[in-house]
């Protein structure tokens, strides 16, 4: 075993949560080559976007392992352990290795953030595995990214281009559009999911200056009917679509990309977990893009007479720096009851804040608005939303699974 236990590695990298998002990769950079730049180890596709990454992503490994590669995968937050962050041939990282490269990675770099610190360990992860391919989702943005740092991709994609983190990407479409598609790299052609014709330009704009180009998901599979998807909602077509396409660039072959997209598993993402007190659905839309996704779902619901709003309740929570007015007016409609509680991770909205823009009730806990919620609808649904810190804790409540503490990072 690890002389340094992965309990107390990982409450060392906590403790630099505290120094918050710092973009940037100069710093990054130096430590990938004292450490011999272990992110030019291995073969990689980068996804960034809004929304639909962390699916994509896990879409694509997927279809890497069916066609017998061992894949890494790195995406980010994680739903209950740091370790599902990094995973190899689909498993996350065993708890021995983790603990040896993050002790490693923080002895060694006290000036890296937690998401750089995270990023580089998985990197190593990856050369130490020796993987055939890795998959990296970007964390936030694209440009400045710890990701970043890679050498050109075999493949790159953008799934979608939506409002969030206006802060630090700026408050236009094409202005964040052009932070996430600053990972174009020369000879590296963008995959492209839905976007409208003025973020469309503004990417390729930044593809071109990269000596990179751009193309659309739809163009690339038109024809190609993609029977089975493993992940619920119409939403997921798009982001298969994308899948397809850069498993196809990559060389697949149909049947790796049929079983790779039928297979895929992405937890907390309009994932229906039947519990002993009823059904609860859980999906992280934790910005007005994804609520809008999960309202869709919710409406085909409606209109196909599996869900009924007055015996369907909400538990909605969000973090104080999303735009959640936006979210929560896209999916109040759907539940007569409606409870709002406080995500962990950082700072959240104030739940008096949000019931009243949208009439509700407050908890304190989940298990107190569950209690709530299952005390006037019974068996009937419950659909948990709002935050992927509020998914990931509900979920590991209801599935008995234990969980490092949430790091919005």
């Amino acid at each position: 075993m690890s002389h340094v236990s992965l309990e107390a590695a990982l409450e060392e990298l906590y403790a630099r949560t505290s120094r918050g998002m710092v973009l940037g990769l100069d710093s990054m950079r130096a430590c990938c080559m004292r450490f011999d730049s272990p992110e030019r180890a291995f073969p990689a596709v980068h996804i960034a976007g809004t929304n639909g990454k962390g699916s994509t992503a896990a879409m694509v490994e997927r279809i890497a392992r069916e066609a017998g590669l061992k894949t890494g995968l790195y995406t980010s937050p994680h739903l209950h352990r740091f370790a599902e962050r990094i995973r190899v041939n689909g498993e996350p990282l065993d708890d021995e290795t983790l603990a040896a490269l993050l002790n490693d990675v923080l002895g060694r770099e006290p000036g890296l953030t937690f998401f750089e610190a995270a990023t580089l360990t998985a990197f190593l992860a990856f050369r130490e595995a020796r993987v055939d391919l890795a998959v990296l989702e970007v964390g936030l943005g694209g440009r400045l990214d710890a990701t970043n740092v890679i050498p050109p991709p075999r493949a790159a994609a953008i799934t979608r281009i939506a409002f969030d983190h206006q802060d630090k990407l700026g408050d236009t479409l094409p202005a964040i559009a052009r932070e996430k598609a600053a990972i174009a790299k020369p000879g590296v052609d963008l995959v492209l999911g839905p976007m409208d014709a003025e973020v469309e330009r503004a990417i390729a704009d930044v593809a071109a200056q990269a000596g990179a180009t751009i193309s659309r998901a739809a163009d690339r599979t038109a024809g190609v009917a993609i029977e089975r998807i493993g992940l619920s909602g119409e939403h997921q077509r798009d982001n298969a679509r994308i899948a397809w396409a850069i498993g196809q660039q990559l060389g697949f072959g149909r049947a790796a990309l049929e079983r790779g997209i039928a297979n895929v598993t992405w937890a907390g993402r309009l994932e229906r977990v039947e519990t002993e007190g009823g059904p609860v659905l859980l999906d992280a839309a934790h910005n007005p893009d994804g609520a809008e996704a999960l309202a869709r779902q919710l409406g085909s619901m409606q209109r196909a007479g599996t869900l009924a709003p007055s015996r369907t309740a909400l538990i909605f929570g969000a973090l104080a720096d999303k735009a959640w007015p936006g979210m929560i007016d896209r999916v109040a409609p759907f539940a007569d009851l409606r409870i709002y509680v406080r995500p962990k991770g950082r700072a959240a909205t104030d739940p008096a804040r949000i019931a009243a823009r949208c009439p509700g009730l407050q908890a304190d806990s989940f298990e107190e608005a569950l209690a709530l919620a299952r005390a006037q609808v019974g068996r009937d649904l419950v659909i948990v939303t709002g935050s992927i810190f509020l998914v990931g804790e509900a979920r590991g409540k209801l599935l008995g699974i234990l969980g490092d503490p949430a790091v919005a990072l």
